[in-house]
């Protein structure tokens, strides 16, 4: 959903359409769903495109990196036919005052919170599945063949997300917010090994899948690269499901739901735990699933200190510290049930 460019977020358009070398003024709308790089859609005549750059305010070291994010795309558009087309990266910040890069709009359905279409239960099934089948063919691609071989670190990658992660959340904590002291030894004490290094996305939603507008349930398009990197795919899984809320989760749980997953038809977590490990052979653990909700609490967190410290006044954020304290509960209930 696209509606007009917040204040805070707009930016010279004449001199993006000059650098682009186009002509005549777009339309240009902002997308709504996102909380971390910034994306707008420009209309020209016969042409639409989406430009994509980095917030404003405190941002971690490594993030936001328009470069990396359009490098990943253009390599992956021969191995894997699920990225939009890349148009042009432009890293010189006189331009608009901040890296950006451009590419070919791609046509289709976005769900956000609702699944947006009506369906049957079976025909959701199918669209749920069809998603879970797009993580794990990325996890299949070889890395070398799509010339992403040195896009991570490769093993090691466990321990140095729970380290990462640690100090991430640490550093955007604020006074309203838990420490998450208990769930980070627990994370540290209880690191499983490596299944494998394999490219991931790192921020696999409903809401950063296309989805082609004459068949709903078929994906065709996945978007928001910026995290993908090279690691496990049980992490990746993890983290993934963190955003899952189902129909008969709690309350608190429920009100933060930012995708369909409550939909009739959709698997559960436990279904989407299975039918990954029937077509890879692995299976999700505990230390995963908490995982991914700890990571999910320092994207919240990171996202939350720049509203609390006025460096955005997005009201999309004003609650975010709430999410922070029940995704803490639901590592330490997840914790308890282990131990």
């Amino acid at each position: 959903m696209t509606g007009p460019v917040r204040a805070e977020d707009a930016f010279d358009v004449g001199a993006v359409t000059a650098w682009l070398g186009l002509s005549g003024t777009p339309e240009v709308t902002q997308f709504s769903g996102g909380a971390s790089n910034l994306t707008y859609l420009l209309r020209y005549p016969g042409r639409e495109l989406i430009l994509r750059r980095p917030p404003a305010g405190r941002k971690a070291a490594t993030a936001h990196d328009m470069s990396r994010e359009y490098r990943i795309q253009s390599a992956l558009a021969p191995v894997f036919p699920y990225v939009p087309g890349m148009v042009a990266l432009c890293e010189d910040t006189s331009v608009i005052g901040s890296p950006f890069y451009v590419m070919e709009r791609v046509h289709g359905r976005i769900p956000r919170k609702e699944l947006g279409v009506d369906l049957p239960p079976g025909e959701v099934r199918r669209l749920c599945t069809g998603v879970i089948d797009l993580l794990i063919d990325l996890h299949g691609i070889d890395p070398a063949a799509a010339g992403l071989s040195d896009l991570g670190k490769g093993t090691g990658y466990v321990a140095r997300q729970v380290a990462g992660w640690s100090e991430r959340y640490r550093a955007a904590r604020t006074r309203n917010v838990g420490s998450f002291a208990r769930v980070i030894a627990w994370l540290e004490a209880n690191q499983p090994a490596e299944q494998r290094i394999c490219l991931i996305h790192n921020d696999f939603r409903f809401d950063n899948v296309v989805f082609d507008p004459d068949d709903p349930a078929r994906p065709v398009a996945l978007l928001d690269w910026e995290m993908a990197t090279l690691g496990d795919p049980l992490m990746d899984l993890g983290s993934a499901l963190a955003y899952w809320v189902q129909a008969d989760d709690g309350w608190l749980f429920r009100s933060f739901r930012r995708q369909p997953t409550h939909t009739p038809g959709m698997l559960t977590r436990r279904e989407v735990i299975e039918h990954y490990h029937a077509r890879t052979g692995l299976r999700l653990t505990a230390f995963h699933e908490v995982f991914g909700l700890f990571r999910l609490a320092g994207i919240v967190q990171q996202i939350y200190y720049r509203y609390h410290h006025r460096q955005t006044r997005n009201p999309a954020f004003r609650h975010f510290w709430i999410a922070s304290l029940m995704l803490e509960r639901r590592c330490l209930r997840i914790i308890a049930r282990e131990d």
